[in-house]
């Protein structure tokens, strides 16, 4: 899972949600709102297309679900689900790409403690401040937080609904993307002092899972050979581990 950056949508089409959401409010109100049909037309609109489709500008180029960071995105999914809160129904923040089997899983469940989302929004938050990978296995786990000394709320209750820890096609492009990365890292200890940008490049074109977050940010900095590089270029170590954020 790597972290999204929203854009902004073209202003005709902020204008288009806003009015189907307003119309879709007031047939709430009214006790008239079908959520499926409303969505079904809304679908069909250029305006939802125009989301659709900067949603795939935002996965990047492969389109990559943003949940689990692997299969093709292939339609919007509300990360509030639609049916328990229509009131979210057009909202743009609320307007994720995923794919077919994220959404299968996930459905109109999300887990929430104290009214807040247990489920991680990767264009609102860093994924891996609450997830951790297991190089071994290639499976996306829960992170540890060593001072409530548990595994941390929303890295375990993205990792059950999505099970990320039992799909064995996606911890096997996760444990690939990690050699790619960990190979580019090895062969630079072995040259020169690394020119960061070209680095930058090599390990963005390599990284098809978002895990450079994890190798530079979260507990992959401690391992073989990020540990070393860390120690020999900590000035390109910094570049990197802010231009990969």
């Amino acid at each position: 899972m790597r972290r999204i950056t929203r854009r902004s949508l073209p202003t005709a089409t902020e204008g288009s949600l806003s009015d189907r959401q307003r119309s879709a409010d007031v047939k709430r109100a009214a006790g008239t709102l079908d959520v499926q049909s409303e969505w079904k037309n809304a679908r069909k609109s250029k305006a939802l297309k125009t989301v659709l489709g900067t949603l795939r500008e935002m996965a990047g180029t492969r389109e990559r679900c943003m949940y689990c960071g692997d299969s093709h995105g292939t339609d919007i999914d509300r990360f509030w689900p639609k049916a328990p809160y229509p009131e979210r129904l057009f909202v743009w923040t609320n307007l994720l790409l995923g794919c077919t089997e994220c959404g299968r899983f996930k459905g109109e469940r999300l887990p929430l403690q104290s009214g807040i989302p247990q489920l991680i929004d990767p264009t609102a938050e860093d994924p891996w401040e609450h997830l951790d990978f297991d190089p071994a296995t290639g499976n996306i786990v829960a992170r540890f937080d060593p001072a409530a000394n548990n595994w941390m709320s929303k890295g375990t209750e993205t990792v059950r609904l999505l099970q990320l820890d039992r799909r064995e096609a996606l911890a096997a492009g996760y444990q690939k993307t990690h050699l790619r990365i960990k190979s580019i890292i090895a062969q630079t200890l072995q040259g020169p002092v690394p020119q960061a940008e070209t680095l930058i490049q090599a390990l963005r074109a390599a990284d098809d899972h978002g895990l450079s977050g994890w190798c530079f940010r979260g507990a992959g900095a401690n391992e073989s050979p990020f540990r070393e590089f860390r120690a020999q270029h900590p000035g390109t170590w910094a570049v990197c581990e802010t231009s990969l954020a």
